[in-house]
C-alpha cells in the first residue's frame, strides 16, 4: 500500500507563489508516474502535471510555463512549484501515484487546498 502526503498549500495573492510536496511512503523509484491533480468546487477533477520515474514531464496547458513538477528520489517527495498563480487555479491539489505492478494501481493523498484571491 502506498501513502502520499500532501502539504504547501495556503492562502495567496494573484501573481504569487506556491510549493506543494507529496511525501510517499514507498521508494518512489517504484512509481511509474508521480502526478498532481486538483479540482475546484463544481468541477471534475483534473490532470495539472506528472513526472515518470524516468524523469519525463507533462503539463496542462493551463499550467504550462507557470508550474513545473519535479521529484527528489532520496526523499521520496514529489514537488510542485506554482509561480505567477490566478484564481483560477485556486482548488483543492491532489497528489497521484501511478504504479505498475501486477497490475494497474492508483493511489491518492488526502489534498491539499490551495486559494489564490485576486
Amino acid at each position: 500500500q502506498v501513502q502520499l502526503v500532501e502539504s504547501g498549500g495556503g492562502l495567496v495573492q494573484a501573481g504569487g507563489s506556491l510549493r506543494l510536496s507529496c511525501a510517499v511512503s514507498v521508494s518512489i523509484w517504484s512509481i511509474n508516474i508521480m502526478g498532481w491533480y486538483r479540482q475546484a468546487p463544481g468541477k471534475q477533477r483534473e490532470l495539472v502535471a506528472t513526472i515518470t520515474n524516468g524523469g519525463s514531464t507533462n503539463y496542462a496547458d493551463s499550467v504550462k510555463g507557470r508550474f513545473t513538477i519535479s521529484r527528489d528520489n532520496a526523499k521520496n517527495t514529489v514537488y510542485l512549484e506554482m509561480n505567477s498563480l490566478r484564481s483560477e487555479d485556486t482548488a483543492h491539489y491532489f497528489c497521484n501515484a501511478h504504479q505498475i505492478v501486477l497490475g494497474t494501481n492508483d493511489y491518492w493523498g488526502q489534498g491539499t487546498q490551495v486559494t489564490v484571491s485576486s
